[in-house]
């Protein structure tokens, strides 16, 4: 009887040593996943979830998350206006939940979200879209985006509510892309 209470003891022990052996392992795991995980990830399982999105000095927008690229995220506020928000002007944000979406398990990794801003913003260009431009000090600057280089984007300054001619525009801006912090159709974000 003693020796069959000595073996349940050693089993009894065994048993919760691989338990935390296991434990040990798993939360070691998860902190490997987790350290490979990109904010471009939690962003992609975000998406559609009511958002703040603090940008500093630039301000904190609400909305919901959309589509994202690689340095940028699309917010769409109540009124439905859409504004490009550049990852590099992003201080914070509020709302997501604790998932995330690897690109490689992402619905067949999106082509949107290998996008850089350079993209979006040649979209406006393209669009020829009257904008404002909220660089990350808070300057707002609203124009028509001209051209969009590697590293910058130039701006066609004109009047509100009017387009975008040659006569009437009143000032040429060329804009590093690293201090912009967002951008959205005029009278958009």
């Amino acid at each position: 009887m003693r020796w069959s209470r000595f073996f349940a003891d050693l089993e009894s022990q065994a048993d919760a040593l691989a338990a935390a052996e296991l434990e040990a392992e798993v939360a070691q795991r998860t902190r490997i996943e987790v350290s490979a995980l990109s904010l471009a990830d939690r962003l992609r399982a975000g998406e559609g979830r009511p958002v703040g999105v603090d940008c500093g000095a630039a301000g904190i927008l609400h909305g919901r998350l959309g589509r994202g690229g690689e340095d940028w995220l699309l917010l769409t506020d109540p009124s439905g206006r859409e504004t490009v928000v550049a990852l590099g002007a992003v201080q914070s944000i509020s709302g997501l939940l604790r998932s995330s979406v690897p690109a490689a398990s992402a619905a067949a990794a999106r082509i949107g979200s290998a996008l850089g801003l350079r993209h979006a913003l040649r979209a406006l260009a393209r669009d020829r879209a009257a904008v404002r431009l909220v660089r990350i000090d808070g300057t707002t600057l609203a124009g028509t985006v001209d051209r969009v280089g590697r590293d910058f984007l130039e701006l066609a300054e004109h009047p509100l509510g009017e387009p975008r001619r040659s006569d009437r525009v009143t000032r040429m801006w060329t804009v590093p892309l690293a201090v912009v912090a967002l951008v959205g159709r005029r009278g958009d974000g």
